[in-house]
């Protein structure tokens, strides 16, 4: 870890993020715990977080199977096994899972499930989306589902990215 973590309940002036961190999650996981040295950051990491993950319409399987290929492709560890079990729990395959983790995309996930895939890997590996693959993605959703799943995407490299350059483990 590269920055110190901040105990709950240590800070007063923390008191109200903590309470808002601890209502949306049950918890102040690790990944707070560092978030926290920085009150703003951990404030709008909170909100933009709990909105990607608890108030879109992206079913909760297509957004951790999301969640879990950015984890991959980033090399993030902590982020895979934070969500792998949170995936199970939505439905998402353990066999879905392990294909994830070993890069081995196949069969064995529905064709709106390649397309998200390869719209996430494009968005992880490349940034710019080709606009075939975005019109794809488009075809069958509205505009502000498309909205949700880029953001989807956009937030959790932003999580994995944070957690590798801060070298947050278990």
């Amino acid at each position: 870890m590269r920055v110190p973590l901040v105990t709950p309940g240590t800070r007063p002036e923390l008191n109200d993020i903590e309470s808002r961190i601890m209502a949306e999650r049950g918890r102040i996981s690790l990944l707070y715990q560092v978030l926290l040295n920085s009150a703003p950051i951990a404030e709008g990491w909170e909100s933009m977080l709990t909105a990607v993950r608890n108030r879109t319409s992206v079913p909760t399987s297509l957004r951790e199977m999301i969640i879990l290929r950015v984890a991959v492709l980033n090399d993030a560890a902590f982020e895979f096994d934070a969500h792998a079990p949170i995936a199970l729990k939505a439905g998402f395959t353990q066999t879905k899972i392990d294909a994830l983790r070993e890069h081995a995309i196949g069969d064995q996930f529905t064709q709106e499930e390649q397309l998200l895939l390869e719209l996430t890997d494009r968005m992880t590996r490349d940034v710019k989306v080709p606009e075939e693959l975005m019109n794809r993605v488009s075809a069958h959703r509205d505009p502000g589902a498309v909205v949700e799943l880029v953001a989807t995407v956009a937030a959790y490299n932003m999580v994995s990215r944070f957690l590798v350059a801060l070298n947050i483990s278990h």
